[in-house]
């Protein structure tokens, strides 16, 4: 368990790292900066990256929202679920925490919003609470669909982190002006206490809206989608 529990900070560590870093170092230059599509791409590359370094030892999660749609499909150990949370919501904060000291290295840096996920004011296109709850519901729910389908056992092996990096990326794509992007309620945690923002009171948000999502795309694939598949294998 313990193997598991560090794979998963790891991972989430670059996750944030990774997603996050590149948003507020590589993205923050308007001439030489990568913009929305390569942070979008930079979140996806680390999902990806990670899957295959250390997806075999925990799964790969690193998202309490995929923790729990894998528990809701069947795939994952319930008792396991908040010990996976907390580890991959110590390793968002570490990455955060050293990305912040790296980033204030600057002079004259100022963390505004660090990166972090917001609505109304705190959302980059000022978008309402209710669009950012939907579109957050509806995109981890797309999320899980993608996990569970492409590592469905009636699928060819070895390539699960390639959708599901490229998914993530997509994710990024569509919903960075709406929410800045989480689907990911660690990923939102570590980065919002280091914001000089309102983004810790908003956190709610970022915790519910994963977690519904999460939980009704595993429903989906395992009542609808996965209906041909053997109990054995939803359970695996």
């Amino acid at each position: 368990m313990t193997r598991k529990l560090l794979a998963e900070l790891f991972g989430t560590f670059w996750l944030v790292f990774g997603g996050c870093g590149s948003a507020v170092l590589a993205a923050a230059f308007p001439d030489l900066g990568i913009g929305f599509a390569g942070v979008a791409l930079a979140f996806g590359l680390t999902v990806l990256t990670m899957a295959y370094a250390v997806g075999g030892i925990s799964g790969g999660h690193f998202n309490p929202a995929v923790s729990l749609g894998l528990a809701v499909s069947g795939r994952f150990s319930w008792a396991e679920l908040i010990p996976y949370w907390v580890a991959q919501v110590i390793g968002a904060f570490a990455a955060a925490g050293i990305l912040f000291v790296i980033a204030s290295g600057q002079p004259g840096w100022t963390p505004g919003g660090f990166a972090s996920n917001g609505f109304g004011d705190l959302s980059p296109g000022g978008y309402s609470m209710q669009a950012a709850l939907l579109i957050e519901v509806v995109l981890t729910a797309g999320f899980l669909i993608v996990i569970l389908g492409s590592t469905s056992s009636k699928v060819p092996g070895g390539f699960a982190p390639i959708a599901i990096g490229l998914a993530l990326t997509l994710i990024h794509l569509i919903s960075i002006p709406v929410t800045n992007t989480s689907v990911n309620p660690a990923r939102s945690t570590g980065v919002a206490f280091y914001a000089e923002t309102a983004a810790v009171g908003q956190l709610w948000l970022f915790w519910l809206a994963p977690l519904v999502g999460g939980a009704i795309g595993a429903a989906i694939w395992r009542y609808l989608l996965a209906s041909d598949e053997s109990l054995e294998a939803l359970g695996g």
